[in-house]
């Protein structure tokens, strides 16, 4: 697997310090588990966090649980530590990253697609109870497009199975496309094997014709 689109670096910084919202931090954990290049860069962070943190005077803030679970494993185990601070690094499980297997299984054939219009289908990956934004599989049949669309919030998606042009590139499996609010874009599937996606978005879809407009709900549930 040659992954050529990685995630901006801003979004590895929230993932190596634990702050992504649940739904991007999934779809960056897929990434992980297939990217090396990305793990050692997160790895690469946790530990200029833990340099920095450990040059804090003691006074100025309490350790947390986490904090000190983390230094106790780094002393019973150093080696140990080094990798477990960077998540998921489990290999894929079927055609489905470890990460993503444990919420909807290893086989990507196995998903009960719902459709949403024509050549495309979808599956809502359900969040922990209160958590916001959205996660979903797309599944795009050959040479078919999702409507061109832009997000009140950022999105995030990793390609799963064969892959999709936009005006920003072409996206592979392994790819991440990391997108900023307000860009508008129209994945067409590649024509020979389409494609399977996971995508997370912060915000609401919103298309830019009014009669894919009509299709907006079909995205929301």
């Amino acid at each position: 697997m040659t992954i050529t689109h990685h995630p901006d670096i801003s979004t590895l910084m929230c993932c190596s310090a634990g702050s992504q919202p649940e739904a991007c931090a999934a779809v960056i954990a897929s990434h992980l588990a297939c990217c090396p290049q990305c793990r050692a860069e997160v790895r690469r962070m946790q530990k200029i966090g833990v340099a920095l943190f450990d040059m804090l005077e003691p006074s100025a803030m309490s350790e947390s649980a986490p904090i000190i679970a983390m230094r106790a494993c780094e002393q019973d185990n150093p080696d140990a530590a080094e990798g477990a601070r960077v998540p998921c690094l489990k290999a894929c499980k079927g055609d489905v990253p470890a990460p993503l297997a444990a919420l909807i299984g290893e086989r990507l054939d196995d998903i009960p697609w719902r459709w949403i219009s024509p050549g495309v289908w979808t599956f809502q990956v359900p969040l922990s109870k209160g958590c916001s934004g959205d996660l979903r599989l797309f599944k795009i049949a050959p040479g078919k497009a999702l409507p061109e669309h832009e997000h009140e919030g950022s999105e995030l998606t990793l390609i799963l199975r064969g892959s999709y042009s936009d005006a920003l590139g072409t996206y592979q499996p392994g790819d991440v496309a990391d997108i900023d609010e307000g860009i508008a874009h129209g994945p067409v599937a590649c024509p020979m094997k389409g494609c399977i996606c996971l995508t997370a978005t912060e915000g609401k879809i919103r298309f830019k014709n009014w009669l894919t407009r009509l299709l907006q709900p079909l995205f929301s549930r």
